[in-house]
């Protein structure tokens, strides 16, 4: 069965949330005040409401005890936010989330019940940082506090060399999981195959172990 997920405000990172889960395959409740911005959205979710989320009547409306996550979406206003997040605890939405631009706006919300706090844009910066910071990392993603996956180019030294040559899960802790060529699909690794400069690796491993690839 599809995962179900409302998102409840459609500004930027609503509207990307919202067809980011659609094309993944869940089942997406879209919500918004803005007729426009729903109308827009209409044809990328599973479906889409117009809405006044800081109305507690049409919040309740919108059947979010049938949802297996709700996402509030609308940043810096506080006062639907914290309409939405009571108004799904209480119609026993298991996981809650809400997005935040302040410790004070994340610290009301974990009080009224929401489950996880979200900072895109804190977030995102820390992410950035560390492609910036790195010669031969393309993407990263953090997956909690500790474990972190890259997405990188072979360092130059490994060119050449197949993974158990280079033995990186004995040496650096690294967990390499698959493997493309630009243009191609992701695959698994064959270890005994020598990497080359066309190759783009995908990584696991713990935070503490990125200095010793990132540069």
């Amino acid at each position: 069965m599809d995962r179900s997920v409302a998102v409840l405000g459609l500004g930027k990172y609503g509207r990307s949330l919202t067809e980011s889960l659609h094309k993944l395959g869940a089942d997406v409740l879209a919500v918004d005040r803005d007729e426009e911005k729903v109308a827009e959205i209409a044809d990328k979710c599973t479906s889409a409401v117009c809405a006044n989320l800081a109305n507690e009547e049409e919040v309740a409306a919108l059947g979010l005890k049938n949802m297996d996550v709700v996402v509030t979406a609308m940043g810096e206003q506080l006062a639907p936010s914290i309409m939405s997040v009571a108004v799904a605890k209480e119609q026993g939405v298991p996981v809650v989330v809400s997005k935040a631009c302040s410790d004070r706006m994340a610290s009301i919300l974990l009080k009224v019940g929401a489950d996880k706090i979200l900072d895109p844009e804190e977030e995102g910066g820390r992410r950035s940082a560390r492609i910036l910071m790195s010669t031969v990392f393309k993407d990263f993603y953090s997956i909690d506090d500790n474990m972190c996956m890259i997405e990188m180019i072979p360092k130059s030294e490994w060119i050449g060399k197949d993974l158990v040559e280079l033995d990186l899960r004995g040496k650096l802790n690294l967990n390499i999981v698959a493997i493309r060529q630009k243009g191609k699909l992701w695959k698994f690794v064959d270890p005994r195959i020598p990497f080359t400069k066309d190759d783009i690796l995908l990584i696991v491993t713990e935070k503490e172990n990125m200095k010793g690839i990132q540069l």
